[in-house]
């Protein structure tokens, strides 16, 4: 039976080679539009399997984060308290009387000897918890003050 299909076949294609010619077009547009549907569908049940993962994934990932920004939050908050105490603290090297919160950059500026009645040193204190390292600033300012660049300098107000 096969047999007798390709002999039909190759009699007619001997006959009207425009009809060989239509048909290895419409083939290779089939097969193009094959290859193309097998690669949409692919896409898309990689995109679905994708998501369906992600979604799985999703509130491990959530529970993490969460968790690590209650983590660095409490830290913050630890370290903030640290600096507003820290002149009530154990084994602050300064009196607490001398000492004045500023904040940014630096945590305090100590007048020592303030409460005395005469300065005789100014300390610039940054109060640290924690692994906390000097920020970029903070280390400009620490440089700053150990090349001796500080000055004194007086503004009046015009009233």
């Amino acid at each position: 039976m096969i047999r007798d299909l390709l002999s039909a076949w190759n009699t007619s294609a001997a006959a009207d080679p425009a009809a060989v010619e239509a048909a290895a077009v419409i083939a290779a547009f089939v097969l193009v539009a094959l290859l193309l549907l097998f690669l949409f569908l692919g896409l898309a049940l990689g995109r679905k399997q994708g998501r369906f993962e992600a979604e799985r994934e999703l509130p491990d990932i959530l529970e993490k984060e969460r968790a690590d920004a209650v983590k660095r939050s409490r830290a913050v908050i630890g370290g903030q308290t640290a600096e507003q105490l820290a002149p009530y603290l154990p084994g602050f090297p300064f009196e607490p009387g001398d000492c004045r919160f500023v904040g940014k950059p630096v945590d305090f500026i100590v007048f020592s000897g303030a409460s005395r009645g005469e300065i005789d040193e100014l300390v610039f204190v940054e109060v640290k918890s924690g692994a906390a390292g000097l920020t970029r600033v903070e280390r400009s300012l620490r440089d700053a003050i150990a090349a001796g660049k500080v000055r004194w300098a007086e503004y009046r107000a015009p009233v």
